[in-house]
C-alpha cells in the first residue's frame, strides 16, 4: 500500500470518528431538549391538570344540583371560566409541540444541505486524490 492511501484511510477514519462524536453530541441535545419539553414528567403532569380540572367541574356539577349552593349563573360561569383556562393550556401545549418540530425540521434541513456540500465536494477531492 502506498503512503498516500494510507493517509488517506487515516484521514477517512479520523472523519469517521468526528462525525460518529458529532452525531452522539446532537443526540444528547435531542434527549435533554425531548426531557424539557415533554417527556414523561410533563405527562404526569399534564395528566394531574386534566384531573384537577375535570375534579372541579364535576364537584361543582354536584354541587349545584344537590345543595344549589351556588346561584346557577355564578356556577355557569366558573365552569366555563375553568373550560377557558383549559383550552388555553391545550394551546400552550400544542404550541410547544409546534415549535419542537420545527426544530426537528430545522435540524433535518441543516444535516441536509451539510451532506449535499459534502457530496459536491466529493469529486474534487477525488480527482485532487488521483
Amino acid at each position: 500500500m502506498s503512503e498516500n492511501t494510507k493517509r488517506h484511510e487515516d484521514e477517512s477514519r479520523e472523519d469517521l470518528l468526528q462525525e460518529i462524536e458529532e452525531f452522539e453530541r446532537e443526540r444528547e441535545q435531542l434527549k435533554e431538549v425531548l426531557g424539557r419539553i415533554g417527556g414523561r414528567s410533563f405527562s404526569k403532569r399534564d395528566n394531574r391538570i386534566n384531573i384537577a380540572f375535570l375534579l372541579i367541574i364535576l364537584i361543582l356539577f354536584v354541587l349545584e344540583i344537590t345543595t344549589h349552593y351556588l346561584p346557577r349563573l355564578i356556577s355557569l360561569e366558573i365552569g366555563v371560566l375553568l373550560v377557558s383556562i383549559k383550552i388555553v393550556f391545550m394551546i400552550h401545549s400544542q404550541q410547544k409541540v409546534n415549535h419542537f418540530e420545527f426544530w426537528i425540521l430545522n435540524s433535518i434541513e441543516y444535516r441536509m444541505n451539510e451532506m449535499s456540500k459534502m457530496l459536491r465536494r466529493m469529486p474534487r477531492q477525488l480527482e485532487g486524490d488521483s
